[in-house]
């Protein structure tokens, strides 16, 4: 009876309608994540490198547009994770098999397939702890950040040349450890403090322009260089956290 009354309150919730805008920028995340698809597919990584990343700013942009405009739903929570595992999980592990797992054999899909389950497990993870967790963290490495991690591997290939022997061996291990950071317990900054929309010191905008700059001037190296110290940020934040702990016992 329960069940019943839950099939109807749905079935009547979705009836009311559902809210355009954040949906939307859900659709254009899903999008931008199918062809980079489509883009890995036909041999075209840096393309495809490119729309993961686009797809990583629709996914910042669609929570923050539901929340400032009032219409977050549960229907959006469902259709944003359903969409973050096309475009951060399968896109960027089809792209990292298809540029440079493939050599491996087995080996090589079942890496790229272990990234996308460990995202899987990863985004269900969030969605069961989403009010019990401090929202300035994150519990694991989110999975739009390792995805761009992935994207940003591929465009600084490009970037330095584009030709030559890929260290395929070391974008193996990158999946594996990728894989891991998601599933651990390694806090993440999850840039969702109100501080930072409050009134700030006028430094502080000096030296946000001044990294905008920086960004525009050689994206595929600053991209790289900012994903990969978001990455390393939660070892070595849990790592800091035991020193401390030690010190305190001591």
């Amino acid at each position: 009876m329960s069940d019943q009354r839950t099939a109807v309150g749905r079935r009547e919730s979705l009836r009311r309608g559902v809210y355009i805008l954040p949906n939307l920028f859900t659709t254009g995340n899903l999008f931008a994540g199918f062809y980079g698809i489509v883009s890995a597919m036909n041999g075209n990584y840096q393309v495809a490198a490119w729309f993961i990343l686009i797809s990583a700013i629709f996914d910042a942009l669609d929570g923050k547009v539901a929340r400032l405009t009032g219409t977050t739903s549960k229907f959006g929570v469902e259709y944003d994770s359903l969409v973050d595992l096309v475009a951060f999980g399968v896109a960027p592990g089809l792209l990292m098999y298809a540029w440079a797992l493939k050599p491996f054999g087995k080996l090589g899909w079942l890496a790229a397939f272990l990234y996308v389950v460990c995202g899987a497990l990863r985004l269900a993870r969030f969605n069961v702890q989403v009010t019990t967790v401090e929202s300035k963290r994150f519990v694991g490495l989110p999975i739009p950040a390792a995805a761009s991690m992935v994207a940003a591997c591929v465009l600084l290939f490009y970037h330095l040349g584009g030709s030559g022997t890929i260290q395929k061996v070391s974008i193996l291990i990158l999946i594996y450890v990728l894989a891991f950071l998601m599933v651990s317990n390694f806090r993440y900054y999850s840039f969702k403090d109100p501080e930072l929309f409050k009134r700030q010191p006028f430094g502080f905008l000096v030296l946000a322009i001044f990294l905008i700059i920086v960004i525009v001037a050689q994206p595929e190296i600053m991209f790289f260089t900012l994903f990969v110290i978001y990455t390393i940020s939660g070892p070595i934040g849990y790592l800091a956290h035991l020193v401390r702990r030690k010190k305190r016992s001591t």
